[in-house]
């Protein structure tokens, strides 16, 4: 089984928090599409014989461009590979996008799961942000989504400047008040060269506290398992059955394609693990996109090492103790840092394997990265 990646680089507007690759040129989209269908045809050996479980549309915001051409690059992936019965194809999108006739479209065109950017049902945090979309559009287009398609994810951010307790408290309760299959919330990072980082910079807004941040994720993690959700990793909670199949992959360290400007790859060929990263600038992309690929790296025994404990923890899948020790350097210090992180209530042991508890998902990184140097 194989997962896709396909990285949409269009916006109608950079948001003020946002520092992924993204252009807001309308104009380019048809070019885009035919190097994205050269690209494809040009990788068609690494997809020959293949089953494909999920696809992924990311950006960029993909609901920016119109459905046809996502539906045209779907049928020629179809004709050089073979698509899983229960295929899941889900597509980021932002509600100022979705009219109940595209999202339509969207489900005709293959679309199973639409990943809603609400990212708040507040008036203030979207100005903050920078949303593009209003509180009205959010509430249509997430009472709409789940009319039609079999998963919907609702995003959420929290730690915008201004926001207290109380406003994530019914920003957080608004979403679960629609029951969508999926919750992504995400503490707001604060990156250089941002347009909320230079508003910081200025002294108009202040930085997101670490501790108000952190009691705003606590509320996320008791209040959605009380709704039935599964904290299935760290920033994401699903109902039974609705975990984003792409993304879950990737953590897992499974194969995955990626097409596109900036997409990441990771190849996976005997007993060698292979990432790739395309060209990060559309123009370059267009202009040669049969040789996209830009950074080409085996990773060594270290590297898989390190992701496989960063990315286990983060999916809490449990981390096996007797690994860490046989492939640790210093290995005989590893039980030192368990029995630290034990007595903090971080992490609890279940027949040989770590897992992180609630307040554990706080310190996810840092544990990682004690358990690897131990």
């Amino acid at each position: 089984m194989l997962t896709l990646y396909v990285h949409i680089p269009f916006c109608k507007a950079r948001c003020s928090y946002c520092d992924f690759y993204l252009v807001t040129k309308k104009e380019h989209i048809n070019a885009f599409f035919r190097a994205l269908s050269l690209e494809t045809a040009a990788r068609s050996a690494d997809l020959k014989g293949t089953v494909i479980s999920a696809i992924h549309f990311g950006g960029g915001t993909p609901s920016f461009v119109p459905v046809r051409f996502l539906a045209g690059w779907l049928d020629q992936l179809r004709s050089l590979c073979t698509f899983a019965a229960d295929i899941e194809i889900a597509l980021e999108a932002n509600p100022e996008d979705l009219s109940a006739e595209i999202m339509d479209e969207l489900r005709a065109a293959g679309i199973t799961r639409l990943s809603l950017g609400v990212q708040s049902f507040i008036p203030e945090k979207l100005k903050i942000l920078g949303r593009k979309h209003g509180v009205p559009e959010s509430r249509r287009v997430t009472a709409g989504a789940l009319q039609k398609f079999d998963s919907v994810s609702v995003d959420l951010i929290c730690g915008v400047p201004g926001e207290d307790l109380a406003m994530w408290n019914a920003d957080f309760h608004e979403a679960l008040s629609y029951h969508p299959h999926h919750l992504s919330v995400y503490m707001l990072s604060v990156e250089p060269k941002t347009q909320i980082h230079r508003t910081i910079a200025k002294g108009i807004l202040a930085a997101p506290d670490d501790a108000v941040q952190a009691s705003f994720y606590e509320v996320a993690m008791s209040e959605a398992a009380l709704h039935g959700y599964s904290h299935y990793e760290v920033s994401n909670f699903c109902l039974p059955g609705h975990h984003s199949r792409y993304n879950l992959a990737s953590w897992k360290r499974e194969p995955y394609l990626g097409f596109g400007p900036s997409a990441h790859s990771f190849l996976v060929a005997e007993k060698r693990e292979i990432r790739m990263a395309n060209v990060s600038s559309l123009t370059r992309y267009m202009a040669a996109p049969a040789h996209a690929v830009v950074f080409h790296e085996e990773l060594s025994a270290e590297e898989r090492f390190t992701e496989k404990v960063f990315l286990s923890l983060r999916i809490n899948c449990g981390l096996d103790v007797e690994f860490l020790r046989k492939e640790n350097k210093l290995g005989h210090r590893v039980a030192e840092s368990i029995d630290q992180f034990a007595g903090k209530g971080w992490i609890r042991l279940d027949a040989g394997l770590l897992y992180l508890t609630e307040k554990g998902f706080l310190f996810a990184d840092y544990i990682a990265a004690a358990l690897i140097v131990a």
